[in-house]
């Protein structure tokens, strides 16, 4: 009788955590259920973020790393190449991904796996490898240079290595993954039969794809535009690389202040001001994008 009535109570105190359906959780369940993600936030997160900041004013003088990094113009350089090397890094991405993405999007059968095979593929292999690879094709003595030329089209191997372009083509070729699945999802998310109604209402293709279904995947072009250039910020492995002295990007200089010349105060000041710019501009994408009706579904 006791450990009916036990029972009866803890199935009453579940029950009150739910209100409603079993989709509408009380706000003390709610909170229980991602506790473990917080904690997990905040121990892989918040905490390394507080604590860059903290080393980065560790000095006596706390704001100096700050001025150094602002003063100096190798350093701002540096910090624009970053970005301008991560945004057309990420136009690249969306100008090929885009139309690969509504290929695979509309094929069906066996040609639908391949093409998946053909994306996931890539995205399996290590960059180290896929950057030694633009190491072998971009090379003096490398397939590219051997076969121009071979067809007489150069009379000495062009420098293709080492150099912005590099840097470009390789991490484009590394990030185009994180382009194409996010808008393939969105892309294969959209009824076909909003297409079709806008096209028997008299819109032609190149319309109806305009004013339907390339509003409707902006969803999924926010997403991959922001992996992207968040990961191109970050790159470290293929500019250091392909790109050599005349490509240093952020992640590599910071790399340089805490392994070679152990200035950690600095590294930590660079890192938190890639941070704050890469989270302002983030916000001003995302604002950019909600403009127009269409687009007000991105989040």
């Amino acid at each position: 009788m006791t450990s009916s009535l036990a029972r009866q109570s803890a199935a009453s105190t579940f029950r009150g955590l739910l209100t409603g359906s079993s989709r509408h959780y009380s706000p003390l369940l709610a909170i229980l259920l991602i506790l473990p993600l917080l904690i997990l936030l905040a121990a892989g997160f918040v905490y390394p973020v507080l604590r860059l900041v903290g080393i980065s004013l560790s000095e006596a003088a706390p704001f100096e790393p700050y001025r150094r990094a602002f003063e100096n113009p190798l350093y701002m350089q540096v910090l624009l190449r970053t970005f301008r090397i991560a945004t057309v890094v990420t136009f690249a991405c969306f100008a090929i991904g885009y139309p690969t993405a509504y290929a695979i999007a509309h094929m069906r059968g066996r040609l639908a796996k391949l093409g998946m095979a053909c994306l996931f593929i890539p995205l399996w292999t290590s960059v180290l490898v896929r950057s030694y690879a633009w190491i072998v094709l971009l090379g003096r003595n490398g397939i590219i240079n051997n076969l121009l030329l071979d067809m007489g089209l150069i009379s000495a191997p062009l420098k293709m290595l080492y150099t912005e372009g590099a840097v470009i083509v390789a991490m484009t070729h590394v990030l185009m993954p994180f382009m194409i699945l996010p808008i393939h999802s969105a892309l294969r998310s959209i009824p076909s039969a909003y297409e079709q109604a806008a096209r028997n209402l008299g819109a032609g293709r190149m319309v109806a794809f305009r004013r339907v279904t390339f509003p409707l995947s902006l969803p999924g072009v926010f997403a991959g535009c922001v992996i992207c250039f968040i990961l191109a910020i970050g790159f470290y492995i293929t500019p250091a690389l392909v790109g050599g002295p005349g490509a240093l990007m952020m992640a590599t200089l910071i790399g340089q202040q805490t392994i070679v010349l152990l200035d950690w105060p600095f590294a930590a000041a660079l890192s938190a001001i890639l941070l704050v710019a890469t989270l302002l501009l983030v916000m001003v994408f995302r604002r950019a994008l909600s403009f127009s009706k269409g687009l007000n579904s991105v989040h």
